[in-house]
């Protein structure tokens, strides 16, 4: 019997480690509802090592995930450490490349418009809360997509980024001027 909480405990954020744990998660599937509980404790350090072997899990295999999208999005706007944001917000741009990019058949059939709508709202409050650079990145890619079905994203997501060009850092300022032209 594999102690997943232990091997999460004991996970650091090197790539090897990471990588290692997404494996473990690919040959054993039946964790991943206990991986997802423990990405849930969101006040306990514990999410944020969960989280990150999460988002190993679905940049190697994403599909994974489309079976647990209920617990996936109710967890979205409940993160709140940048540990744990920062996958999250990968994971959501993962998710909205498959459906708009790469049309992915499997993750247009899963990702239903209430979970681009929660994902929607996790994005737009990334971007407007006080979060680093990379959830603010990934966010602004997942909601230049989602606009590009729900009418009324790019008019906030315009204004947004330019409401908040004049404070963000030059990473910040670059992925806002690529967002705008294509705005």
């Amino acid at each position: 019997m594999i102690n997943l909480e232990e091997k999460i405990r004991n996970t650091n954020h090197s790539r090897e480690q990471r990588n290692y744990f997404a494996n473990l998660i690919l040959e054993n599937p039946a964790l991943l509802p206990q991986l997802l509980a423990i990405c849930h404790q969101v006040d306990d350090e514990i999410s944020c090592r969960a989280s990150w072997g999460l988002e190993f899990l679905c940049k190697k295999k994403l599909e994974t995930i489309l079976p647990y999208l209920d617990s996936f999005t109710e967890l979205l706007p409940k993160v709140h450490q940048d540990p744990a944001v920062r996958p999250m917000a990968k994971i959501c741009e993962y998710l909205i490349l498959a459906y708009y990019k790469e049309k992915n058949p499997k993750v247009q059939a899963s990702l239903t418009e209430p979970y681009r709508e929660k994902i929607t709202e996790a994005c737009f409050d990334w971007l407007i809360s006080d979060q680093k650079v990379a959830p603010k990145a990934y966010s602004m890619t997942s909601l230049y997509l989602l606009g590009t079905e729900f009418d009324w994203i790019h008019p906030e997501l315009k204004i947004t980024l330019e409401n908040n060009y004049h404070d963000g850092s030059a990473a910040y300022k670059a992925r806002s001027r690529m967002i705008l032209k294509k705005l």
